[in-house]
């Protein structure tokens, strides 16, 4: 897997407008991976950082190959011009050590209940948290520590639909328990809406 750090210049008009819609966000992103339309596109991930919106956006990007990045760095204003090519590691998530397996985590998420076929955000800490829980235990994780730390409704236009979804940032520690479960989380996101930015869950090892 491969994680891009994308720095973005809120000077920039079409910067202002990906982060305005994430949707439109997801759309810029996608031309780091194909080409045309004949090219099947790879599931990626991404994610705002929360709290940098407006003053130093910086977007997350992974992805299972590494991206094209030059049309970024060929529009003008668009990145911050100290970023050549935006910095980007590669990882392996089936690494994930059995061994005092406790991790510091931040997941951008989309926390929801169906209910008579429909899906609806679930409003309140409470039941945020209760839902990042189930999720560890589908997961192979227990969550040890957490809190919500933010929250927002994104809207974007999808076509000629209007979206709207609930995004809460959980942060916390968390304990593997199952680390094949774990890296499959890490590789494909938790929960529903990645198109608009959620679902990545994001590792450090704690010290």
């Amino acid at each position: 897997m491969y994680l891009t750090q994308l720095r973005l210049d809120p000077h920039s008009a079409q910067a202002r407008r990906d982060l305005a819609d994430p949707y439109d966000m997801h759309r810029t992103l996608v031309r780091a991976f194909v080409r045309d339309e004949t090219e099947s596109l790879p599931r990626f991930l991404w994610r705002l950082e929360a709290g940098r919106a407006w003053d130093q956006p910086v977007v997350l990007v992974q992805s299972p190959r590494a991206g094209n990045w030059s049309f970024l760095v060929a529009s003008p204003g668009y990145l911050k011009t100290d970023d050549a090519e935006p910095p980007a590691k590669h990882f392996d998530p089936a690494a994930l050590s059995v061994q005092d397996g406790r991790y510091r985590f931040r997941l951008a998420a989309n926390p929801t209940v169906t209910r008579e076929g429909k899906r609806h955000g679930l409003v309140g800490e409470d039941a945020q948290l209760t839902w990042l829980q189930r999720q560890g235990e589908r997961n192979g994780f227990d969550v040890q520590a957490a809190l919500v730390s933010g929250s927002d409704t994104l809207r974007g236009r999808k076509a000629a639909m209007r979206v709207s979804l609930l995004c809460v940032v959980f942060e916390g520690i968390l304990v593997a328990r199952d680390p094949v479960m774990l890296a499959s989380a890490v590789a494909n996101g938790i929960g529903p809406g990645k198109a608009f930015g959620c679902g990545l869950l994001s590792l450090a090892r704690c010290a």
